[in-house]
């Protein structure tokens, strides 16, 4: 672990409250990657255990539908990617594609995991926050399926 990752850790937003041993904890499993404007981060189905702490640029989580990409969402410098690489074991729900270059903090979402039940201080408190990243992107689809679909009720007289 360099002081720089630690740094970023401790500055990101996921880990606001998180104890400086918790932080230490983090950083001592991530490490830095970059990713250019247009790469895909990670495919749709994709079963790498790769979880993402963005530090800059922006993300579009995407859905593959008749071989094109539809956007879901965006992130940028401050959220959390790769969630389900450590709350599941099944492949990526999304494509992640970087709109600009991106810098963030990579982890092995099974290691993780794993020292989140070895240490179930850390545990609780990562889960705690994953659940919350979860929440926010279901939140997201919600309001992407109502902004999609309202007009169109609307005019069926629904």
């Amino acid at each position: 672990m360099t002081d720089t990752i630690l740094s970023a850790v401790q500055h990101h937003p996921f880990v606001k409250g998180l104890t400086p041993e918790h932080c230490q904890t983090l950083a001592s499993l991530a490490q830095r990657v970059r990713f250019d404007r247009d790469a895909i981060i990670f495919p749709e189905g994709d079963q790498k255990h790769e979880f993402f702490l963005l530090l800059s640029g922006r993300v579009a989580l995407e859905m593959m539908a008749q071989g094109k990409p539809l956007r879901v969402h965006a992130l940028e410098g401050g959220d959390e990617l790769g969630w389900s690489s450590v709350l599941s074991e099944r492949g990526k729900f999304f494509q992640a594609r970087a709109l600009e270059p991106v810098e963030a903090l990579a982890f092995d979402g099974l290691v993780l995991l794993e020292k989140c039940r070895s240490d179930t201080g850390f545990g609780y408190k990562i889960m705690h926050r994953l659940l919350g990243v979860v929440s926010e992107r279901l939140q997201a689809a919600r309001l992407q399926v109502l902004d999609m679909y309202s007009p169109i009720a609307r005019r069926a007289g629904a």
